[in-house]
């Protein structure tokens, strides 16, 4: 007998103070390039930090076979674009909706590209908003407190597989 666990079909987080802790648009100067290595710095040569969790998570959930997506209400949109490159994110990500505007609207962009309903999407954000904008479309909607971590998205999809 074989116990089938309950998973969404895409899973989608916001980038600002999810994957990582400043928001793009005020807090960090584009463009961004290379320093030295593989760090990201802006404008002004301050490195980019992104929350410790964020790539492997990125990593491991394509691996388990989930697609990614991103939404995010900036209006750094070239910015948040060059970030998601230069950090190699891209390679993750099947979706991407990164302008100002509600969430619905990312989502429901998501919703026709994809052909996945919203109650098969799990989506992690910061801000409360956001999480009751989605939730009423029926996305379950996960609010994270201090970024993205491994405990943050395992709780998300237990929660997913029991709702």
């Amino acid at each position: 007998m074989t116990s089938s666990v309950r998973r969404p079909k895409i899973i989608v987080f916001d980038l600002d103070y999810t994957l990582w802790p400043f928001w793009v648009d005020t807090h960090v100067t584009p463009p961004f390039r290379y320093g030295k290595g593989t760090d990201v710095i802006d404008a002004h040569g301050q490195k980019i930090r992104y929350y410790k969790d964020s790539p492997e998570i990125l990593k491991n959930l394509v691996k388990e076979g989930y697609e990614v997506g991103v939404a995010s209400r900036t209006s750094e949109i070239k910015g948040a674009n060059q970030l998601l490159n230069l950090f190699g994110w891209d390679k993750y990500i099947n979706y991407k909706e990164i302008y100002p505007g509600s969430k619905v609207t990312h989502f429901s962009k998501i919703k026709k590209d994809s052909g996945v309903d919203f109650k098969d999407m799990l989506f992690f954000d910061d801000e409360q908003r956001n999480i009751v904008d989605l939730t009423k479309l029926g996305v379950l909607s996960i609010l994270v407190k201090d970024g993205v971590s491994h405990a943050v998205i395992k709780q998300g999809l237990d929660k997913f597989a029991h709702q």
